[in-house]
């Protein structure tokens, strides 16, 4: 009698478990799904909708002038994704680049902005689709972590054509913390000479603590945890190594760190924690009112003087 009640005891503590895991598995995927699954259209805002700016006839002009200048180039990652990119050729021979990386849920076009004041200054331009983003393959957005070897595949395409390139990075939000992780890794070619982030977040896991909060008014226990192993299964990294911070604390490229004072997107107190983190040549720019990937149109001069600047300290 003893050893059948033990045993329904056992079968019911194995059930609950079996029933308690199914359903954090549940809650994972769903988290996993609604903040990296680009056909989720219900999910987390993108930032072109967060990036509420008047500015649309100069961005329609840079889209034309895109459309009109550039050509497409394909590189294979190294999990086998067809990825995308606008190349643009300087109007002049030039050794002078810049890759630049687009926002979540964004894709290569919504930087043609920043390309074209890059072209004016007779730069190369490179401008990749993120993996599951515009013509690029991938299911799942990588928010910078897997992105970032994907822009050291880029850059070794610059490399190969010509040694002598000068190369610029720069990002904006997600596009940010790409180039900032891209900027830690040990074999970023030396050619890449300077990084410039705007509004970028200091860690996956942290920017998705802050929308958990926001959204749904939720700690992240137990829901980030879960979701990490959950993306771990699903896109190859558990969001706590997603660390920008880690990756400019490594960094030996001279960074500018760009923020709005008035971001609550990407809260803007992750600004001095990326700066004080990095240990290599850096300066840092705020820009007063800005909201979320604001900042070029909220004081377009102090920008753009500001960015230029700190550029031609380090490609000539």
């Amino acid at each position: 009698m003893k050893n059948k009640k033990k045993k329904l005891i056992i079968g019911i503590i194995i059930v609950l478990v079996l029933i308690l895991a199914a359903a954090f598995l549940f809650v994972g995927n769903y988290f996993c799904n609604y903040a990296l699954n680009p056909a989720v259209t219900n999910g987390v805002e993108s930032d072109d909708e967060v990036e509420k700016t008047p500015d649309n006839e100069e961005k329609e002009a840079a889209a034309v002038w895109l459309t009109g200048e550039s050509e497409d180039v394909w590189l294979t990652s190294d999990d086998s994704l067809k990825l995308h990119a606008f190349k643009v050729d300087a109007k002049k021979p030039s050794n002078k680049y810049v890759v630049l990386c687009h926002g979540y849920k964004g894709e290569a076009s919504n930087m043609a902005i920043y390309g074209k004041h890059f072209y004016e200054n007779n730069y190369n331009i490179l401008i990749p689709d993120a993996r599951a983003h515009g013509q690029s393959e991938g299911k799942l957005i990588g928010m910078g972590w897997p992105e970032r070897r994907d822009i050291i595949k880029w850059v070794n395409t610059i490399v190969s054509d010509d040694e002598d390139a000068q190369i610029l990075l720069m990002g904006v939000s997600m596009g940010a913390a790409t180039v900032m992780m891209t900027s830690g890794e040990e074999d970023l070619p030396s050619q890449v000479r300077a990084v410039v982030e705007d509004c970028g977040y200091t860690s996956v896991w942290d920017e998705f603590e802050h929308q958990l909060n926001e959204m749904f008014g939720l700690p992240p226990f137990p829901v980030l945890n879960v979701s990490s192993v959950v993306v771990k299964m699903r896109a190859g990294y558990f969001l706590g190594e997603a660390s920008a911070v880690k990756q400019v604390a490594r960094s030996h490229t001279p960074t500018m760190f760009i923020h709005g004072d008035q971001d609550t997107f990407v809260p803007f107190a992750m600004l001095d924690q990326l700066y004080d983190a990095a240990s290599n040549e850096k300066e840092k720019l705020v820009i007063p009112g800005a909201a979320h990937g604001e900042a070029r149109m909220t004081d377009s001069k102090t920008y753009w003087d500001a960015v230029d600047r700190f550029a031609q300290k380090y490609i000539k």
